[in-house]
């Protein structure tokens, strides 16, 4: 059969989006527009930056909006000219309002980051390593009303290592996420709409946002928990204790079971490559760590510029 052009508009803002729209231009389903989030402050002088998304648009001469409200009435009416057969969205960071969603003839398609209905929100690549899942996914569903509740048109694994930190899976499903997407859309430019189907919203997961407070690592836990929290919030944002007042953030975590019952936060070794913490269950070990406003090092380098004594106690 003979594919039939798609009349598309792609929505998507960081590094995570572009993988998608790349993949979409070089097998040329060519969006009418891109969409993306307004230029933001950024780092230390807090100058505007575009999002990744529009320097990948500007590199490649594409057209591109910013509306600071995609659900205005102006908004609706420039996409509603372009007489779209399908919206894709990828990390947009708005929630879609009807009157967007139904624009297109076919509909708002949605590339979500977990196995729906698992891990529903904003932060599921996190959850799914907070959760100590063994696979994640790719979901592409159609949008409602509903937070990641639409009908699933496909869905694709990966495994999650002990190791993989969010960085890491990050790069994991990005890395797929434009075949993923690509084949979609050749399937709905051949056969046309396709309804999927429906969740079951039954066993639906959430993976709210990542809060300072999640961040805050709470030495009454198990190390195994605490060591997922790490891994999880490794490379940004970073979880992170107390020392002193102090603010450290803690990375490349792993738990032992030394058979010894040590008081949660206090410190049993912090020499060479070696930093111990009790917890309450198990020992963790940190292999890297980070003074605010420093670099990132290895456990032996941090603890040659900051003392940490063994017998005191992390907040």
């Amino acid at each position: 059969m003979v594919e039939k052009r798609l009349r598309t508009v792609f929505m998507g803002t960081p590094d995570f989006a572009v993988y998608g729209l790349r993949a979409m231009v070089e097998a040329e389903f060519i969006p009418e527009a891109v969409v993306t989030q307004p230029d933001r402050p950024k780092g230390r002088g807090m100058a505007l930056t575009p999002p990744p998304v529009k320097e990948f648009c500007l590199r490649k001469g594409m057209n591109f909006l910013q509306p600071e409200d995609p659900s205005s009435p102006e908004f609706i009416k420039i996409l509603g000219a372009l007489d779209l057969d399908l919206i894709v969205v990828i990390a947009y960071g708005h929630i879609l309002k009807p009157e967007l969603l139904s624009l297109p003839k076919m509909g708002c398609l949605n590339i979500h980051a977990s196995l729906l209905p698992q891990l529903r929100g904003p932060a599921p690549i996190q959850w799914a390593i907070i959760n100590g899942l063994k696979e994640t996914g790719l979901t592409a569903m159609w949008m409602d009303r509903g937070v990641d509740t639409g009908n699933i048109l496909a869905q694709e694994k990966v495994g999650i290592t002990p190791n993989d930190t969010f960085g890491s899976l990050y790069e994991k499903l990005a890395q797929i996420s434009g075949p993923f997407l690509v084949r979609i859309l050749h399937q709905l430019s051949i056969n046309g709409y396709n309804p999927g189907s429906p969740q079951n919203h039954s066993i639906a997961t959430f993976a709210p946002k990542i809060t300072k407070d999640m961040r805050r690592i709470h030495w009454r836990r198990p190390a195994e928990d605490l060591a997922r929290l790490i891994r999880a919030l490794d490379p940004f944002p970073g979880a992170y204790c107390l020392h002193k007042g102090k603010e450290i953030r803690l990375f490349r975590a792993s738990s032992k079971n030394m058979g010894m019952d040590v008081e949660p936060g206090r410190v049993i070794m912090a020499r060479g490559p070696n930093l111990l913490i009790g917890t309450g269950n198990g020992i963790l070990s940190l292999e890297e760590a980070q003074l605010s406003g420093k670099r990132r090092l290895p456990v032996s380098e941090f603890l040659k510029g900051y003392k940490i004594q063994e017998g005191e106690y992390l907040e």
